[in-house]
């Protein structure tokens, strides 16, 4: 959530932080604002809206010259979204300017006692809280700004990634972070702060990720200063080289970049596993599990802890896990984990799944675990994220870049890790035998190439979202491996499109939601012949007996599914343990098409962030 984005060096910055700030648009946000500095005034323009508001009031307020600029893009939490709530936030001298991502749980005494000694108040957030007490320390104890960053953040309690200047010292800004990421660019003779590397991409591959706890003074014509905010030591800067590029982060001729990111789903399902399975050898090779095998053997069980999509892939994965490798699995939402004392031994393994690999709730789930002993286990996506520092051992899915704020590719190469591991494991146990090893192996081997011909449904799936685009309410249903797809696809429709939708078991329609259908409700069930066929093929003749619009998702071939629903969705048939990977990709493609027949914004719904970076 949020977006940070600075520039200081000897190019013109206005341009620099704009670009960046629209690459960061995916991050969710409902105002934006830019400060910039041209050697003698500090100009600083913000608005509610989206970054092309920003470029509009800028030409109405503000000159766009200056070699020192800070932007951000804000999802609100402390005050409404409006144009005084926008970062950046001046002190009250008018000296200090600062960008924040996160969140100050103990703004408002800090208020107080600042309002005491005089200070003075625009805006409900405690980002402004945050640039006035450090100016506080900086006036009472003549400290240079790094210190007087250093020591006031000493006292405030939560979550932030700041950008702070001085315009008395215009060779300098100063950054930190504590559980809200931030990597600064290094090139010659200019440096670049962001939330990730991609603002920064065309100038340097090089980047510094900030660690929690530090602090960050970047000065022209030195090197990057690092100390501990905590303790005042002194950290070596570790430059690591970018493997991203600006291919990756464009949309290469897609009208979205969810549409671009459901078609990359056959290439980042194959990078996923490439390397790590070779099915002429029977062999899967995850360092990450053959240096922690003795872990993974004797464990009591494993808990999985997530949000969202990635909570999803999760429930696919207990059972990949307890059919395959016999392992007792527990699903956990991470918000909720940490806050009910869940009972956690050092015979527990913790997967910890997410996106972006900053997920705070998930962050925090992580951070429990390990205070009770247990060995904690990270998939993300992201190289060098939190999530992959924090934890003792991990797998990344090398999906690429997912903009858009809707996981899809995210879901299935998870899904594709986690099925890996849960393959190696059963392997190990003997928990399965050969030549269902192998088989499995071919089988996800083949899994792009179907996933391929699971997006030729496009056009159709595009005349069935015309039908039901102006439904009010929709219905998912699954069994087994195909339940947690019905609550993404009923996820999907919601974040993207705004209508209401509901997963749920097939079997459990009778105890409910059987209430809710008329000739109005579009009902999407997922009827795969591999598990619980006929019992699916019941709860669809319920569905037809009280008028409902049945959507069905089958395997290829079938007909008696076509035979009783309005409309069917072909996949190619695979293993049951695998068949999520592709029954999931018509559910993305009509909750994309539906949306963009309503006119939402797709890669940007409303409220919605890509990275959760707050509880």
């Amino acid at each position: 959530m949020c977006g940070i984005v600075g520039y200081i060096g000897y190019r013109e910055a206005y341009p620099i932080v704009i670009n960046g700030l629209k690459r960061l648009e995916y991050r969710g946000y409902d105002s934006a604002g830019i400060a910039l500095f041209d050697g003698q005034q500090l100009k600083v323009a913000k608005t509610k809206g989206k970054v092309v508001d920003l470029e509009a009031r800028v030409k109405e307020e503000i000159t766009t010259n200056g070699h020192i600029a800070l932007g951000h893009t804000r999802w609100a939490t402390h005050g409404v979204p409006n144009d005084v709530n926008s970062h950046p936030h001046y002190s009250n001298s008018g000296n200090l300017v600062i960008i924040h991502n996160g969140i100050i749980e103990n703004y408002e005494s800090l208020k107080k006692a600042l309002i005491n000694r005089g200070y003075t108040f625009k805006s409900d957030t405690d980002t402004e809280v945050l640039v006035n007490l450090i100016e506080d320390v900086m006036t009472k104890e003549n400290l240079k700004l790094g210190k007087a960053v250093q020591i006031a953040l000493n006292q405030v309690v939560g979550a932030y990634a700041i950008a702070v200047f001085d315009k008395n010292k215009p060779d300098e800004i100063v950054a930190a972070r504590l559980g809200s990421p931030l990597a600064i660019g290094v090139g010659r003779e200019e440096f670049f702060i962001a939330s990730d590397a991609s603002p920064f991409l065309e100038f340097t591959k090089n980047a510094i990720y900030l660690e929690d706890e530090e602090l960050a003074i970047i000065r022209l014509g030195r090197e990057v200063k690092i100390r501990k905010i905590y303790d005042d030591s002194t950290v070596d800067p570790y430059i690591q080289e970018l493997q991203l590029n600006l291919e990756q982060i464009e949309k290469g001729g897609y009208e979205h970049f969810m549409l671009k990111e459901i078609y990359e789903q056959p290439s980042a399902i194959l990078d996923t596993f490439r390397g790590r399975l070779l099915s002429n050898e029977a062999i899967i090779k995850m360092s990450g599990i053959e240096d922690n095998m003795k872990k993974f053997l004797n464990a009591d069980r494993i808990i999985i802890v997530a949000c969202g999509t990635s909570w999803h892939a999760g429930l696919v994965s207990e059972y990949i896990f307890e059919d395959l490798a016999r392992i007792p699995v527990e699903v956990e939402y991470a918000s909720e984990f940490r806050y009910r004392n869940p009972v956690i031994t050092e015979k527990d393994i913790v997967i910890a799944i997410s996106q972006s690999g900053e997920t705070a709730d998930t962050l925090a789930a992580i951070k429990l675990a390990k205070s009770k002993g247990a060995f904690v286990f990270g998939v993300c996506n992201v190289v060098g994220s939190s999530i992959a520092r924090e934890t003792h051992a991990g797998a990344y899915t090398h999906a690429g870049p997912e903009i858009g704020v809707a996981s899809t590719k995210a879901f299935t190469t998870q899904i594709t890790v986690l099925t890996l591991i849960a393959l190696r494991l059963a392997r190990a146990k003997g928990t399965i035998s050969s030549s269902d090893f192998r088989h499995h192996l071919i089988e996800l081997e083949l899994i792009p190439d179907k996933v391929k011909k699971a997006l030729e449904s496009d056009e159709y799936v595009k005349t069935i979202a015309d039908i039901y685009k102006n439904a009010k309410n929709c219905l998912y249903l699954g069994r087994g491996y195909n339940f947690p797809v019905a609550l993404e696809g009923a996820l999907k429709l919601k974040e993207i499109s705004y209508i209401h939708a509901e997963g749920y078991p097939a079997a459990e329609m009778k105890h409910g939601p059987i209430a809710l259908i008329d000739e109005q409700m579009p009902v999407i069930v997922i009827a795969t012949k591999k598990g619980h066929y006929e019992k699916v093929v019941s709860n669809i003749q319920e569905i037809k007996s009280r008028k409902g619009k049945i959507i069905g998702v089958v395997t290829e071939g079938d007909t008696q599914v076509k035979d009783l629903a309005d409309h069917v969705i072909e996949v190619p048939e695979t293993l049951e343990a695998l068949s999520p990977l592709l029954t999931t990709i018509p559910l993305q493609l009509l909750s994309y098409h539906i949306a963009v027949m309503l006119g939402k914004n797709v890669d940007q719904p409303r409220n919605l962030a890509k990275s959760v970076t707050v509880e």
